[in-house]
């Protein structure tokens, strides 16, 4: 995603934080407060004292409700398990916040489906934080991509998060790597190529699954998940095959400290100016789908 050019001529956007687990301390909370195109007004949570933490550095308010959050700023960012954005994000939506969504929207496509359609009837600026996308090493190789023939691609992403410590979360070893890492694989495949008409998979989401994408181009990719290996370092990788010379993207190298001012400044612009990214609500439920397309694959597969 190309970062909006010039000084950003615009009051900061207030923001209110739902969450403070590690990448709500981590992410959201220190993006937010940095600003200067944004401003960390609020955060709440279900456990106070862990709200209280994740503001007290940024001077901002611990609101006691859900409800005093959304009177403290004009936009929310949700970094919570996708449950609980399903339920929180439209009530947002209804009071007419611009929401700042983790992926994935919900658990499954119905609340995935909620959360859309609340955003549409209420006319509200929404984003994704598809992390790598707001990287320009990514917008570089999505650039090229798209003006090559590509009949062909393997992807990956693959780490050891599962296995243990603060991400092995109840929601990714209960959903697995297809809804927790699913959503950036198959947004950049689906960018890159074209779009998916189809998905195939086999194995386990909770352990390894392998996707076959069929692309409207005639293209075919394939794409390896898992959360559970154990890998010296996340692995995320693209091969695109075709009549030229393979073109690769590897995050090896990438500094995800640059996707932050990219990815607020894109939000703060698309809340001043009332013009949502292509990285919004309506995104997420595309990515959704497929996602459930690839889960009923799994599920409807004879037992061996």
């Amino acid at each position: 995603m190309t970062t909006p050019s010039g000084p950003f001529t615009h009051p900061p956007v207030e923001v209110g934080l739902v969450g403070a687990g590690p990448w709500a301390r981590a992410m959201h909370a220190r993006m937010l407060a940095a600003g200067p195109e944004t401003r960390l007004t609020a955060v709440w949570a279900r456990r106070p004292a862990a709200a209280h933490e994740t503001a007290a550095p940024y001077g901002a308010r611990v609101a006691a409700s859900f409800d005093e959050l959304l009177d403290r700023c004009e936009a929310v960012a949700f970094a919570v398990p996708p449950a609980v954005q399903a339920e929180l994000a439209p009530r947002a939506a209804r009071r007419g916040k611009a929401l700042l969504l983790e992926k994935p929207l919900g658990p499954d496509l119905a609340s995935a489906e909620h959360v859309a359609d609340a955003v549409q009837a209420a006319g509200v600026v929404s984003q994704l934080v598809l992390t790598k996308r707001y990287h320009p090493a990514t917008d570089t190789f999505l650039k090229a991509a798209r003006a090559r023939e590509i009949t062909g691609a393997r992807s990956c992403y693959l780490h050891g998060a599962f296995l243990g410590g603060e991400f092995a979360t109840g929601w990714r070893l209960e959903h697995g790597a297809l809804l927790d890492l699913g959503p950036h694989l198959l947004d950049l495949l689906d960018t890159a190529i074209g779009p998916i008409k189809a998905i195939r998979s086999s194995g386990d989401p909770r352990r390894w699954i392998e996707l076959t994408c069929e692309h409207e181009s005639g293209a075919v990719s394939q794409a390896s998940l898992s959360g559970a290996v154990a890998v010296p370092r996340a692995l995320t990788r693209i091969d695109l095959f075709g009549p030229q010379q393979p073109l690769s993207y590897d995050t090896a190298d990438i500094d995800h400290e640059e996707c932050w001012p990219i990815l607020r400044r894109a939000f703060a612009t698309a809340v001043r100016t009332g013009r949502a990214t292509a990285l919004d609500a309506t995104r997420g439920l595309y990515l959704q789908r497929l996602i459930e397309q690839a889960a009923r694959s799994v599920a409807d597969r004879p037992a061996a």
